[in-house]
């Protein structure tokens, strides 16, 4: 009897530990993470394996056929050319690509191959139902060579592990210094075979980035049978060669067990510190642990806000969390060690340097969720952009790879660097800061000299006028507060007249912001509604999305209109008025309701505009809408440019039910939740808890809000009441209130 029980016992046990392994591999948070959501259309999203924040973003290739294919990778293809370490995700530019691995059997050819002709080259094809991507882990079968490609990555390593066929003929690998991905191209690269698993080498490469340098070393799982040096595709005698246009074939006389694992560690700086973030980040061999370590830095990271929501909102919440953290990407060594944008070496640098700055985006929402999510993170961003500033005599505009590309209109580092100083970040020089922000606004370039003297920018003289102007006010904006935290009292007030010359461009008789010449006429012909990308008075823009850039003062800009009646009115046009675009505009306007676009970030804020007329229902209808229409868990589920972070930030707010209309004035503008309750966790083991009762498909509008317990009545919250931890129950109903944020005293406050 006592043996029967003891087996019971044993058994129930054994039940109970299994049953809880399974409880906690159903709980994490990864599963909800799909790699291949914006894959398709216009989201340009990385597909691949990479880590938070990663330097390595290892992927598949496609065949490039345009636009849509910035990112290397398109879900509408069926090629893959290589697995390369270094991508983009979601710009509307293409570069990187760094150095391209292919695993191939048969015999040797050195060309790709095109689309079309795909026998001819060592590219493969495969089928999206042998494809198989999730947080850290990439795979699929090439069909042309039945090869299994795995892929995984740890911060500065990228691992790869291919099963052969059984018995593969000439088995081998392409490497590839030649390939890159849009604009990229190589000026210098080169190869050296160090011992029989070992390569090492460099590719310097010029595109979108004007001067990218990176190192490499490559080591084999097993022993190269003979490694070949190829330039233009000559054949070179030697082991250890430079060129331009390299590529490399690493032979095996078979594959050991039909398994070849390869690990690739990447360095900014040297040979040296790539040996030496591979030996410290990946010693061993273990494919299986190093992608259950991937996988627990993602979840780590995305349990830091935990929802409960129907399963499909799950699935985009948590992979929009994922976008957000594949960049800014780290840009150094284990060591600390980095490369500079004045191409010197940063010995043990006493901060985490970053790279990948899409400014004009990421401004608006990105970052101000980092100071939520990632406290541990924006100090460093803030030092990576002074270390820019002295480097290269100007704060970040578009950073990439240690290069400036100057893309996009405004200097919004500004923003992410008050708005780390005004939410309380004190690990940076809060001077050099301000020294910073300050010369980004006396430069003499793009229109910035006649904002200097308190003038409009004339259309007739500066390209993109009324874009530039109307995003150097905002940062402006940025600078008198700063100005005024460090009591510069006549700093203060220069740039708040700054800050107001948004108004120089708001025809009063067509109520739209728009192009003013040089002699005080408006531009002539005007139309509200036609945009030329990057040709006319806007920014990948019109005049319907542009009239509302004034996040900084969105009280100055009711006035304009007259008032809240006749501001509310021209905002419900703007949702209703057909667009017609033209035949030139860009292809970046898109997710249209009206002449709305979701899919470009100029006008995120947009949709929240309206609490501060005292209408927030209107924004709660316009949320829902948007997720409906434009968020999916789809391959196309964004409807434009992931932007490097932006277009998922701002899914992640608004689904939380709260938006950062002004980006550096530390208050949230409530929407409409998508979720029934979150759980944020912040620093200091303290959590902000929301709470969403009744919430539905028919109750989408905000009737009440208690926060800690206490009646809250205004439609927007601040920063300091969500990382000071507690509680949030937002009451939902079928009609919108007629006293929750309606009143005066309720509304945002732009200027705060």
């Amino acid at each position: 009897m006592k043996i029967f029980s003891a087996k019971l016992i044993f058994f129930a046990a054994s039940i109970l530990f299994t049953n809880g392994i399974s409880a906690q591999q159903n709980s994490k948070l990864t599963q909800f993470v799909d790699p291949i959501i914006g894959s398709a259309k216009h989201g340009h999203v990385f597909v691949g394996a990479n880590v938070p924040f990663g330097a390595v973003q290892l992927g598949p290739n496609n065949i490039m056929e345009g636009w849509d294919w910035c990112s290397g990778y398109n879900y509408v293809s069926n090629t893959i050319t290589g697995f390369s370490h270094t991508h983009l995700s979601g710009t509307g530019i293409g570069d990187l690509g760094d150095i391209s691995i292919m695993p191939v059997t048969g015999a040797t050819t050195l060309e790709k191959g095109k689309k079309g002709e795909e026998d001819k080259g060592y590219l493969s094809t495969f089928s999206h139902q042998n494809e198989y991507a999730k947080a850290g882990y990439y795979s699929v079968l090439l069909d042309k060579y039945k090869i299994k490609a795995e892929l995984t990555a740890t911060e500065r390593v990228g691992f790869h592990q291919y099963t052969f066929p059984k018995n593969a003929p000439r088995p081998h690998v392409m490497i590839d210094l030649v390939e890159g991905i849009g604009w990229d191209a190589p000026t210098n690269a080169s190869f050296k075979q160090i011992d029989a698993n070992t390569i090492v080498g460099n590719r310097n490469s010029k595109g979108w980035a004007n001067d990218q340098r990176l190192y490499f070393v490559i080591k084999f799982s097993q022993p190269l049978k003979s490694f070949d040096i190829y330039e233009d595709n000559q054949l070179k005698e030697s082991k250890d060669n430079d060129g331009k246009k390299l590529k490399a074939v690493a032979r095996f006389a078979s594959i050991n067990n039909n398994k070849l694992q390869i690990k690739v560690a990447l360095s900014p700086v040297s040979i040296e510190n790539a040996i030496l973030n591979l030996s410290t980040e990946l010693p061993g061999w273990d494919f299986a642990s190093t992608t259950k370590k991937a996988d627990g830095k993602w979840e780590k990271e995305l349990s830091k806000v935990k929802i409960n929501a129907s399963a499909n909102t799950k699935k985009i919440f948590y992979t929009a969390l994922f976008h957000t953290m594949t960049a800014p990407s780290l840009f150094n060594d284990v060591n600390n060690d980095y490369l500079g944008t004045d191409k010197k070496v940063y010995k043990q640098a006493n901060f985490t340097n970053y790279t990948t700055f899409s400014l004009w985006d990421t401004y608006r929402a990105a970052h101000p969720l980092y100071t939520i999510l990632h406290q541990d993170r924006v100090s460093d961003v803030v030092n990576t952009m002074l270390a820019i500033y002295k480097e290269q005599g100007k704060l970040p505009v578009w950073h990439l790879m240690g290069n400036e590309t100057n893309t996009m209109v405004g200097y919004h580092a500004v923003p992410v660097i008050v708005d780390a100083y005004l939410k309380g970040y004190r690990g940076f020089d809060a001077n050099l800061a301000y020294q910073a922000v300050k010369q980004s606004a006396m430069q003499k370039t793009e229109g910035i000299d006649y904002i200097q003297q308190l003038k409009y920018i004339p259309a007739d003289k500066v390209n993109e006028s009324v874009a530039k102007a109307l995003e150097y006010a905002i940062d402006d904006y940025c600078i008198a507060m700063f100005a005024k935290a460090l009591n510069k009292t006549e700093d203060y007030q220069y740039f708040s007249k700054r800050a107001q010359l948004y108004r120089q461009y708001f025809d009063q008789d067509v109520q739209f912001m728009r192009g003013k010449m040089a002699d005080g006429k408006w531009r002539m012909p005007f139309s509200p509604v036609k945009a030329k990308h990057r040709e006319d008075d806007y920014t990948e823009g019109n005049a319907w999305q542009y009239t509302w850039l004034v996040p900084q003062d969105v009280e100055g800009l009711i006035n304009l209109f007259g008032g809240d009646k006749p501001f509310v009115n021209k905002l419900d046009s703007l949702f209703i008025v057909p667009a017609d675009l033209g035949e030139n505009s860009s292809p970046d306007i898109s997710g249209l309701i009206g002449n709305y676009a979701q899919g470009n970030e100029p006008g995120h804020h947009i949709p929240y505009l309206y609490a501060y007329a005292g209408q927030p229902w209107k924004t709660a209808e316009l949320i829902r809408k948007i997720d409906k229409d434009f968020f999916t868990a789809k391959p196309d589920g964004l409807c434009g440019n992931e932007d490097v972070g932006q277009m998922s930030a701002w899914y992640v707010f608004s689904a939380l039910g709260f938006y950062p209309v002004n980006p550096a004035n530390g208050t949230y503008v409530f929407g409409t939740p998508l979720i029934n309750s979150a759980s944020i966790k912040l620093e200091g083991n303290k959590n902000f808890d929301i709470k969403v009762l009744g919430n539905s498909v028919a109750n989408k509008y905000i009737e009440r809000i208690l926060i800690n317990g206490k009646p809250y009545n205004k439609s927007f919250i601040e920063h300091k009441t969500i990382v000071n931890g507690g509680s949030m129950e937002i009451y939902m109903g079928s009609t919108p209130s007629k006293l929750w944020g309606i009143n005066a005293a309720d509304r945002p406050v732009s200027g705060k």
